[in-house]
């Protein structure tokens, strides 16, 4: 580092640093070195920075095998060793951060009162039975009342379907009413001759 005077100045931390860190570059079992000095701060940061101890205990063994991978490439004078481990924390954490805002994380032990809501094989036969036979039904409506139908199930309300069909409110009622009645008697079995 180089102070107000322009002199280089180096801390004894800084220069111990270096030294370990050439040793990690002859042979890579020098960074347990490395890896004792800084275990401890790498992961109190990591650990103020993640909800849990799992979470802060992942990011420092992330943290310090990507350092093991790059110690080849670390180049004196683009940094203090210190500053290169706490680089790589912070992208660690970020990361570790970005994949929870992605997916919720609950801890292992809440897995044992988790309740599998996936419907059994046997619902799930039912249910593409259901699925079929529905849109075998559909199949007797006329494009219309099949368009108001779809977007009814989609969850939109008569007014909605009236603007996305560009049609009168009353129209779509009329479309839905005669879409039931077609849809029933297709369901029942009674107007199985009279396809549109």
């Amino acid at each position: 580092m180089t102070g107000d005077d322009g002199q280089r100045w180096v801390t004894e931390e800084g220069d111990d640093d270096l030294r370990l860190m050439r040793l990690a570059q002859a042979e890579l079992s020098e960074f347990a070195r490395l890896y004792d000095k800084y275990v401890n701060a790498i992961y109190a940061y990591c650990r103020r920075r993640l909800d849990t101890v799992p979470l802060a205990e992942d990011a420092t063994s992330q943290t310090f095998t990507k350092a093991l991978a790059t110690v080849p490439s670390f180049r004196e004078g683009s940094g203090t060793v210190r500053s290169w481990l706490f680089a790589i924390a912070h992208n660690v954490v970020l990361d570790q951060i970005r994949r929870l805002n992605r997916r919720a994380i609950r801890p292992l032990d809440e897995a044992l009162n988790l309740i599998d809501d996936a419907p059994s094989p046997e619902a799930a036969a039912l249910a593409s039975e259901a699925h079929r036979e529905l849109a075998g039904a559909l199949a007797w409506l006329t494009d219309e009342q099949r368009a108001v139908v779809e977007l009814r199930l989609a969850g939109l309300t008569g007014p909605e379907i009236a603007d996305v069909l560009n049609i009168s409110h009353t129209a779509v009622r009329a479309l839905q009413r005669r879409a039931l009645l077609r849809l029933r008697g297709a369901l029942c079995g009674v107007e199985k001759d009279e396809r549109p």
